[in-house]
């Protein structure tokens, strides 16, 4: 990939497998993975087929968002990185992406409630010092 190019926000599917990846406590297989997904949405196998979330765990996988180890017939899948970690390095594609990057930063900070300034200061104040 080319480390230049921002990268594109996760779709919504590839979202809810790193929340099922983050949660578990061991590595996961596209079987596990195709059956999480298939409990938030009724227990119904149907709705995502095996291959569809093979596929997806083997891009996420070739985007480096994922590593994966032999288990079985298939492979079992855990993030590369932990949830903050992630989030910090979407938010350094947005900051680096086109744009308005002081407009950015200014709308994220709009947003931010009392608590999460206070943190974001404290945090500002430790690395100026």
């Amino acid at each position: 990939m080319n480390e230049r190019q921002p990268r594109r926000a996760w779709g919504s599917l590839e979202s809810d497998i790193m929340a099922l990846l983050w949660a578990a406590t061991e590595p996961l297989t596209p079987g596990q993975v195709q059956t999480a997904l298939a409990e938030r949405h009724g227990g119904d196998r149907t709705v995502l087929a095996y291959n569809t979330v093979l596929t997806i765990l083997t891009r996420m996988h070739d985007k480096g968002l994922l590593q994966r180890q032999p288990s079985g017939r298939a492979h079992a899948y855990r993030p590369t990185h932990d949830a903050a970690t992630a989030a910090a390095t979407q938010m350094r594609a947005v900051l680096d992406g086109p744009g308005d990057r002081r407009a950015v930063l200014r709308h994220f900070a709009d947003r931010l409630d009392a608590s999460d300034v206070e943190v974001l200061r404290a945090l500002l104040e430790r690395t100026d010092g």
